[in-house]
Parts: C-alpha cells; structure tokens; sequence
C-alpha cells in the first residue's frame, strides 16, 4: 500500500505541471480575441486562404502596443495570454493561431487557448519551462515537422544557414527559471545541440530582393542575426503593399506600436548591421 502511495506521488510531482497548470489572461483579453472572431464573421473570412486571414488580422493589430516578456509570469511555466501588448513572437504567434481557429471553424476563448498551446510548444504539450519553442528556428522546425507550415526557404533559393546555437545556456542570467533550476538549463543545452545539428537555410540580406516575388503576403518572416549563439533576432509577417513590394507586419521594439515597416523587407534588413537574412515559413492552408 505504502509503495502505490509512493508511485502515485511520484506521478502527480511529474505530471503537476499538466494537469494543474492554469491559464493566465484577463477580461480583456478574452474580449480582444472574441471581437477577432467577431471580425472574421464581419468579413467572412473563414472562406478565404490562410494567408489572407493571417494578413486581416495582423492588420487589425495595428497600433497596439510593443510589451517585451509578457510570457514570464508564474512560478512555473503557465499558458499566457496577453492580446493587450504584444512583442514580435507574440504578435505572429497570436496572428496564426487565431487564422488557424477560424479557418478550422473553432472560435471560442477555449478553442483560441488549445491552439496557442499547440503552437508554442514543442509537439504542442505544454510541460516545464523547456518545452516552451524558445528559438525561432527550433519553432520553424516543429512547425514544419507538424505540418502547421512549410520552410520554403532552400525551395526559393535559400543557402546553407550553419551557426553554434548556445545563447541561452551562455546568457543564463537573462532568464530567471533557467537561474532557479539548473536542471532547466541542462535541457536547453541538450535542445541547442539538437538545433545547431540541423540543416538549415536561409536567404542572405543581398538576395533577398532577388527573391521578393516567390514570398506571398502571410509568410512568416524569421530574421537571421550575427549575434553570437542566436539563430533569430527578429520575427514578422510578410505584406505586399501596393508598389508590388514584400514589406514586413510586425512588432519593432519598446516604445513602439504594430506598424508595417516604412521600408520594403530587403532595404529594412540592409538597414541593421546585426540583421543578415531571413528564414520563410508558409503556413499550411489545409488544417
């Protein structure tokens, strides 16, 4: 009897996480994501491609405010919603997985946090802190090993994109749960080799122009960098505009808003030195 007590603690302190992790969000976020399900009834989006939902609702987040880190409440890892203020990851990530509800025909609150969960984490189950997709490369692969999207990057003419993935194993003193459990920290380590084994491509700052017509309005944008141990440093959503070229929907930065980039997506790149190509993910069409 003393053993199956035993066994059944142990089990509750693995899976705790699971089965009592609850969800963190306001009123007010429930309220944002209802008036875009709202939306896509106004405009009847659910008919139309992915990518042209993708674009109006990413469009209607415009002006909202950049919040950085809005992700790191709780003392353990918890879904986090937070529509109010977003930051490039989240202004994306939140931007499919509401197309993904409506076109899938799945549109209440409950709906919108099942997808989130399948989107941010790896394989979708939501665990401890490492099973959160931290790096953007790692989330493009388990994207397109889900076939949630598609890397089209080595189809449009991408390049062989070979870097040593450690930043967070490095910098451990940037992310309080890594600081607080060591054992964390041995798990990112073990999911950064992984990533730096993989074959990746992307296309560099000079040809990006090159290769403007084979990106689609809806594409997702991830921006490759020359920071050390990082694969990607920025994300977006690609829009063409009415002078036929790719510019970038996104969330710039602290103190700013949602906004369309004012330059097209290859001069905004030229323009930061730490910026050198960019990574493309199509979202699948079919769910």
């Amino acid at each position: 009897m003393q053993k199956k007590i035993v066994y059944f603690l142990l089990l509750l302190f693995c899976f705790s996480p699971i089965i009592f992790s609850q969800p963190i969000y306001t009123q007010q976020d429930v309220e944002i994501c209802n008036s875009k399900f709202d939306l896509a009834v106004s405009k009847n989006l659910s008919e139309k491609p992915i990518n042209e939902i993708i674009i109006e609702l990413g469009k209607s987040f415009l002006g909202t405010d950049y919040v950085p880190n809005s992700l790191e409440k709780g003392d353990k890892e918890q879904l986090v919603i937070h529509l109010a203020g977003l930051d490039c990851y989240t202004f994306l990530e939140s931007t499919l997985v509401l197309a993904r509800c409506i076109k899938s025909g799945k549109t209440t609150f409950e709906d919108y946090q099942d997808e989130l969960k399948n989107i941010r984490y790896r394989d979708g189950i939501l665990k401890e802190y490492p099973s959160r997709l931290h790096y953007f490369s790692d989330w493009i692969y388990d994207m397109n090993k889900r076939e949630i999207g598609r890397d089209i990057t080595k189809q449009i003419g991408g390049v062989p994109y070979k870097k040593q993935i450690d930043f967070m194993r490095k910098h451990v003193d940037s992310y309080r749960q890594l600081k607080e459990n060591p054992m964390f920290v041995i798990e990112i380590a073990s999911i950064e080799k992984r990533i730096s084994k993989r074959k990746y491509f992307y296309i560099p700052q000079e040809k990006i122009e090159k290769v403007e017509s084979k990106i689609e309005s809806g594409d997702i944008i991830g921006i490759t960098t020359n920071i050390e141990g990082l694969d990607i440093a920025h994300t977006g959503i690609a829009i063409r505009m009415e002078d036929g070229r790719i510019y970038l929907l996104h969330a710039p930065n602290v103190g700013h808003k949602v906004q369309i980039s004012e330059k097209p997506l290859a001069d905004y790149i030229k323009g930061n030195k730490k910026q050198t190509g960019i990574i493309i993910l199509r979202p699948n069409n079919t769910l």
